[in-house]
This record gives structure tokens, sequence and C-alpha cells, in this order.
């Protein structure tokens, strides 16, 4: 990279698997000659920015892209009687041993995981130790994860209080501050093809399934069914959502990439592929918004 080289204090937002577009928005900054001094993040956002400040993104990127549904199923581990539903520390042994782990301190990038105290609600810069263990006590989703236990602070996810932790990189002396989003609005997305979409391009099926339409009573739609924990989720997206609104509108990046906040759902990890182009696509698209 030369030394005229546009530098960036990144930040990168919470969002479950949706944070796997973090990695897409990195590869088009590092191809577009942009050179990332600064990283702050939270949850997934800690997760992908931390491990790309130990070099490691292209390995990280290797393997999610192999993940299918169960893989991802059998990186969770379930626990009983806590204070959430899988304890987290096998998705993090696993990453640990993929990638390595090092001391905070040691990464040639400016690196700071963003969690929350539990007791006192406040929001907690972790900005020392070992990588990994302030990338868990970041992604310590409420319900989702056990909470971590560090010195006397039990910490949960840092989206609790800042989705979009812009205020850690306020200090750098970097060019421009550009932050990602996952909670953009949502957008209306065309369904892949299935098989029943290829039966339906024969003429005399589509015949008589229009015959069979036109006899069938109609009904009223059906709404979706919503147990506890979907609840949870969406309960939790409209405060995310909203906190990081006020957030961004007190501290305004210099390009902010928004990520549909339906592009996918909570751990759909196995849709790496799509999800890496998104983030391309749409960090292109902020820059050329911004005219950059």
């Amino acid at each position: 990279m030369s030394s005229d080289s546009p530098t960036v204090s990144l930040v990168l937002g919470s969002g479950g698997a949706r944070g796997l577009a973090h990695i897409g928005v990195i590869q088009w900054l590092c191809e577009n000659g942009y050179t990332i001094r600064s990283i702050s993040g939270c949850s997934i956002g800690a997760l992908v920015g931390g491990i790309y400040a130990a070099s490691k993104l292209e390995i990280y990127a290797e393997w999610v892209l192999a993940l299918e549904r169960m893989h991802v199923l059998r990186l969770l581990d379930p626990t009983v009687g806590s204070s959430g539903l899988f304890k987290g520390e096998r998705v993090i042994g696993v990453l640990r041993e993929l990638v390595g782990d090092c001391d905070i301190e040691a990464l040639p990038v400016t690196f700071t995981a963003v969690a929350t105290d539990l007791d006192s609600g406040q929001e907690v810069w972790l900005r020392s130790g070992k990588l990994f263990d302030a990338i868990r006590a970041s992604m310590a989703t409420p319900l989702v994860f056990t909470p971590v236990r560090r010195g006397d602070r039990t910490l949960l996810d840092g989206a609790v209080v800042n989705p979009v932790p812009i205020a850690p990189t306020l200090d750098d002396a970097t060019d421009l501050t550009i932050a990602v989003d996952l909670s953009g609005p949502a957008e209306a997305r065309p369904l892949p093809p299935t098989s029943a979409s290829l039966i339906n391009d024969n003429s005399y099926r589509k015949r008589i399934r229009a015959f069979v339409d036109g006899i069938r009573p109609a009904r009223a739609p059906t709404p979706p069914s919503r147990g506890l924990i979907d609840v949870a989720f969406i309960s939790m997206q409209a405060m995310q959502d909203t906190i990081a609104r006020l957030r961004l509108s007190a501290y305004s990046p210099d390009v902010l990439i928004e990520v549909p906040r339906n592009a996918c759902g909570f751990f759909e990890f196995w849709r790496a592929e799509e999800l890496i182009a998104l983030g391309r696509e749409r960090a292109a698209q902020a820059f050329a918004k911004a005219g950059r």
C-alpha cells in the first residue's frame, strides 16, 4: 500500500449473520486503495474486525464460505438453567484453533471490542487482553449466549447500548471514518428459484394450477406463528434500530454503509457467499453516493 493511501477508521456494527457483509466491505476497501488503521466493532462486528486486525480474514472467509446449515447447528452448545441458550464456547474454541489467538495490544491495527456492563448498563471498551476473550464478551447476545465475567464485571453484547460504535474512533488520526450499519432499511428481495417454480414453467401444469385455484375457496392469510425467541429477536432488532439511528445522528461518519436488516436471519451463516457479495456491493454504492 502506498504511503498516500487514504487511512480509515472502520466501525463494524452488530447484526448476527448479516455481519458477514463486513467481510465484503473490508475486501472492497483494501482492493480500492484504503488502509484500515483502526477498527471498532461490537458482536459480529467485533468478530470480523478482530480477525481482520489479526491478519487472518481470508482464512476466516474461506472457512465461513464452506459452512452449511448443519455445520452452524453443530457449533452451538446448548446450556440448561443458565442465563443464555448457548454457552458460546464451542464456536470461539473453533475460531481460536482456526486463526490463532493473540493479545489485542500486539495487533498491527488499533482494535476496540465494545461490550455492555450488565449491572451498570455502561458501554465498555475492550482494548487489552486476549483477542477472543474480548470478542466473546462483545457477542454475548442477551438470551442467546451466556454473559461473560471479566474482572468484577459481567459483560453482554455491546449492541445493547451501541450497535454502531463510532465513539471509540473519535480520537483516531485517520483520513476517513467509515461505519457499517447492519440495521439499514428493509428491502424487498426476490425469492431464489426453487423446484416448484421450475414446475410452474410448464404451461399445462400452469393451466391445472389455475383451474384448482379457481375452485378453491378463498382463505384469509394466516399470520405467522411467533414463539418466545422470535419475539425476543424482533424486540431486540427494534431496540437496536432506534439506538443505531440516535448514535449515527450524534456521530456522523464520513461514509455510512447500510446493509438491509432483512438481508438474512440471525443464524443464517450458511449464506456467506451472498452476504459477502452484498457487503462489496453496498460499499461501492455508499462511496459512489458520497462522491469518493
